[in-house]
């Protein structure tokens, strides 16, 4: 590997760990703001300073950026990401850390299945086999028809399955959007679907809870901008396990701030998980790889 290979590479690491470090912060800046806020108003403040965030973007572009003729492409898949956010917010607000953040994980099983009945990919044994070992882990953090089971479970995952359908529209509108459009139409178009709802339950934040609000959103856009740069610059297999580091932070923190512990079956179903999506994500780097090259190894089974 030359030299500038490996900087690129050092350089995609070091903002994935950024954007996993950030991401992590978010949620507890959530969890915090959800102490005396309602979910609707957590992510409406959320996506207000998020915007505020984007705002360096939007004035080193112009005002051209927004050009584009993908417009209710961005509708739909803000209105069903606004939705997710809601379920993953609640989730945050009222399932321990380590639970809600590990059950998000299982979101890039879902895109696996969405993308092969939305985009018609083909999808073969291993990465299925994949699959279900995932949902395995989703049914250990779970635990469905035991005492360890809560309803509130079922919000997370509800909020995984609708982050899967908005990675499908991301991945669709990356085919021929900049990854700064990308980010400026989400945060532009998620405040008024975000403001609505939270207007039927408002409160005006109180001293402290301010700071939390304005982190949730400074947190959240700015680990979305790392991330989309990171994964531009290096291969999603090698960067996914950094990405992993979110739910030892998180769990960490959870621990110090709130006491919360990590049970057993916490631990176990996100194991499962994690190295579901390592595997999904190293098999579709092999496959795209392949793509690019059109140089099919000779006596090598298709890719599966």
């Amino acid at each position: 590997m030359t030299a500038p290979a490996r900087t690129t590479h050092a350089r995609a690491a070091l903002l994935m760990l950024g954007s996993t470090v950030f991401f992590a912060f978010m949620v507890i800046a959530i969890k915090l703001a959800s102490e005396t806020l309602h979910t609707f108003e957590v992510a409406f403040f959320r996506n207000f300073f998020g915007m505020l965030a984007t705002v360096p973007l939007l004035i080193r572009h112009g005002i051209g950026i927004l050009k584009t003729d993908q417009l209710p492409r961005y509708v739909f898949r803000c209105f069903i990401g606004v939705f997710s956010m809601f379920c993953g917010f609640w989730a945050i607000g009222h399932l321990p850390l380590a639970q809600a953040v590990s059950l998000s994980y299982s979101s890039p099983l879902w895109v696996t299945i969405f993308a092969v009945f939305w985009l018609g990919e083909q999808v073969r044994a291993r990465r299925w086999a994949a699959v279900a070992i995932g949902f395995i882990g989703v049914l250990v953090i779970v635990r469905p028809g035991t005492e360890g089971f809560t309803a509130g479970t079922l919000i997370a995952v509800a909020s995984a399955i609708l982050s899967g359908l908005v990675a499908i529209q991301i991945k669709q509108l990356s085919n021929t959007e900049p990854a700064d459009r990308i980010v400026i139409y989400t945060t532009l178009l998620w405040v008024p679907m975000s403001l609505i709802p939270a207007v039927l339950v408002w409160e005006w934040p109180q001293g402290i809870t301010w700071l939390w609000a304005i982190a949730a959103g400074v947190f959240g856009t700015g680990g979305h901008m790392l991330w989309t740069r990171a994964l531009k610059l290096g291969e999603v297999s090698a960067l996914t396990p950094i990405s992993f580091m979110q739910l030892p932070i998180v769990a960490v923190l959870g621990w110090l701030l709130f006491d919360q512990g990590v049970d057993r079956w916490t631990i176990a179903g996100a194991a499962i998980i994690l190295a579901a999506n390592a595997y999904i994500a190293h098999r579709e780097a092999v496959l795209a790889r392949r793509a690019a090259t059109k140089a099919p190894v000779e006596g090598a089974k298709p890719g599966f």
